[in-house]
């Protein structure tokens, strides 16, 4: 067996209602004095009050920071780091990009450390902050990543990975899904399944059994229900399955980390402010129709998981079915379809096929080598 490293969020709570045990939860892991981090969306639709009511009743001090952005900038970091400067400790509430900030802001607070030398793998410095993540999507998994991601500049992205911005503890609460609208449940789950299929198929050196057998179970999960999860947004069952499906989407890609079809949708997201699951779902059956030309295996492995009713005669023909098993779920999910639908210009491909090549990070695990012209066809084919 190849070695390799396998790292994780040390402590996982999940249960429907955890959430209003969040103060008894955070307090002996974070002390009495919290800075909370969210966004505004969670603050308009509500869910903030109570989760922030728990913890004051647990006779927790509150600072609340609520000036998340999707595809946070720099500047977001920093003022998030600058208000946990004052604090024992961090808790990030929300969707991924909340969460990804809360980590950052609960490293520099307590590290010093200039965000500009925490880009990249292993260059972060601690200490951190002692830190809580309460995912209110399924889709990123950011509370068992290492990863955080940020927007430099005007529209490209960076990452700071390193096993000091996984959680203490990460508290998985469904209901806090329940009657999320129904294309960003799709998108999300999109994504949280791009995670596993990545993972699964990763030429990364770290790939490992640990990740694989957790890709396989989160797609099965996921598969079966994320239709179910959009068509009927108060099914607790089925969102159950899909934040336990993206959790261990999650884990898998942070060991065996994700590709092309991530290196290719961050551009879109960039350049475009499509969402991240969005800009990922318009890509992936191009990636994954390119890859299995010369890799069909990975696929064709996981066909039986994630569509167990499809036949099959062969390797190839697995893998062809289960790229078109993936887009028709994205349709079924009503999805937009083509990168033209969310008025991305067909002029714009060129810039975007050079954009996608400065993730050299993300484009060294796809198991098929992506130069710019080939950026550039698949582009073309979402297009």
């Amino acid at each position: 067996m190849t070695p390799f490293t396998f790292n994780t969020t040390p402590s996982l709570r999940m249960g429907a209602g955890l959430a209003r045990q969040l103060g008894e939860i955070v307090k002996p892991i974070c002390g009495e004095n919290i800075l909370f981090v969210t966004d505004p969306g969670m603050v308009a639709n509500g869910l903030v009050g109570p989760v922030v009511n728990t913890l004051r009743a647990a006779g927790l001090r509150v600072t609340i920071f609520d000036q998340v952005q999707a595809d946070p900038p720099e500047a977001i970091i920093l003022q998030a780091a600058d208000m946990a400067r004052h604090v024992s400790g961090v808790v990030g509430f929300g969707g991924g990009s909340s969460l990804d900030v809360a980590k950052l802001a609960a490293l520099l607070a307590a590290s010093g450390q200039p965000l500009a030398e925490a880009y990249g793998i292993g260059n972060a410095k601690g200490p951190r902050l002692p830190l809580v993540l309460v995912p209110t999507t399924s889709g990123t998994g950011s509370e068992v990543t290492p990863i955080s991601i940020v927007t430099t500049g005007a529209s490209e992205k960076m990452g700071v990975v390193s096993p000091l911005i996984l959680p203490d503890v990460a508290v998985l609460d469904p209901e806090l899904t329940l009657g999320l609208p129904a294309h960003v449940t799709a998108a999300t789950g999109i994504d949280a399944m791009v995670h596993a299929i990545e993972a699964y198929a990763s030429a990364n050196p770290n790939n490992n059994p640990v990740s694989r057998a957790l890709a396989v179970e989160a797609l099965r999960l996921m598969g079966r229900v994320l239709q179910r999860a959009v068509d009927t947004p108060g099914n607790i069952e089925a969102r159950s399955d899909m934040m336990l499906g993206s959790m261990l989407a999650g884990q898998a890609f942070a060991n065996s980390p994700v590709a092309a079809v991530h290196a290719l949708a961050y551009p879109i997201g960039g350049h475009y402010k499509v969402p991240h699951g969005l800009s990922n779902a318009l890509v992936l059956p191009h990636v994954l129709r390119f890859n299995a030309e010369a890799a069909p295996l990975a696929y064709a492995e996981l066909l039986p998981h994630v569509f167990p009713q499809v036949s099959d005669t062969g390797v190839g023909d697995a893998a062809v079915k289960f790229v078109e098993g993936m887009a028709a779920l994205s349709r079924a999910c009503g999805l937009p379809q083509n990168l033209r639908d969310v008025g991305i210009e067909k002029e714009a491909l060129p810039m975007l096929a050079c954009d996608a090549m400065n993730q050299t990070r993300l484009l060294v695990n796809n198991p098929r080598p992506v130069d710019e012209a080939a950026a550039l066809a698949i582009y073309e084919a979402a297009w």
